[in-house]
């Protein structure tokens, strides 16, 4: 029995170690990493594009996926479904055919776009085709979520709270709300990490201004890998710390 546990452990640290290994890369021997101004400029303007806009739309998915997301949780079972049917599109859809639809849906070929445009508002190249596009590849991820974290608060407590006299905004904000609150956080993690780390669809509506991934990109393209590693090492921390420690709190708390 002892043997066995231990084959297992052993098992499932061989498959830790396989999983971390890509971070090796970081210390790989690829020559000086480049940090000139050719290559600093552009990385630093990559990085305040990407955690401004980012967060931009992290609070327009916040304000706009939260009521949705608790419509659909309170909904009949098959408006429920028809909806996250619909939410599972742009997340299934790849993300270069969806870059090139929200292009041709916004950019100067759409009826939206066409009339944007009349108003001054750009929306291919721009700061505000970025984040449209973020929003995009993002929500469907953040309503999804959102979803379950309010099917886990008991219906009784909602219903306990709306007997004794609460409006239905009270009781979202202080039963609802506190009780789903770690879900929901978890699920904006995600929507945050899927947004800051999309390419395919930004390359193709937002090359300019150029986030991380993008400028990432050209880098690579430009310069090779020792102008890649300083950047990389930037978006890893951007990207990666926020939705890990989101996720090891909110399993702390499950298991508390």
């Amino acid at each position: 029995m002892k043997i066995r546990r231990l084959l297992m452990r052993a098992g499932a640290a061989l498959f830790g170690v396989a999983l971390l290994y890509p971070f090796s890369a970081l210390f790989a021997r690829i020559g000086a990493w480049q940090w000139g101004e050719e290559i600093r400029g552009p990385a630093l303007s990559s990085i305040r594009v990407s955690l401004l806009l980012t967060g931009i739309a992290m609070v327009v998915i916040l304000l706009a996926g939260t009521p949705v997301a608790l419509y659909i949780a309170r909904c009949g079972t098959r408006e429920r479904l028809f909806w996250q049917a619909l939410l599972l599109v742009p997340i299934l859809l790849p993300p270069l055919a969806l870059g090139i639809l929200l292009a041709l849906a916004f950019g100067p070929y759409g009826a939206a776009g066409s009339a944007l445009q009349r108003y001054g508002i750009v929306m291919t190249n721009s700061r505000t085709a970025f984040v449209v596009t973020q929003i995009y590849v993002s929500i469907g991820y953040y309503v999804l979520g959102a979803v379950a974290a309010f099917d886990a608060v008991p219906a009784m407590l909602e219903k306990q709270a709306a007997l004794l006299g609460l409006p239905q905004w009270k009781v979202f904000a202080r039963v609802t709300l506190p009780l789903s609150r770690l879900g929901l956080a978890v699920a904006l993690s995600i929507a945050w990490v899927r947004a800051i780390g999309e390419f395919g669809a930004v390359v193709v509506t937002a090359y300019y201004p150029a986030g991380m991934p993008v400028q990432l990109w050209v880098n690579l393209q430009s310069c090779g890998l020792p102008a890649v590693m300083p950047l990389l090492v930037v978006f890893l921390i951007t990207a990666l710390p926020l939705p890990w420690l989101v996720h090891v709190w909110a399993q702390r708390r499950h298991h508390a």
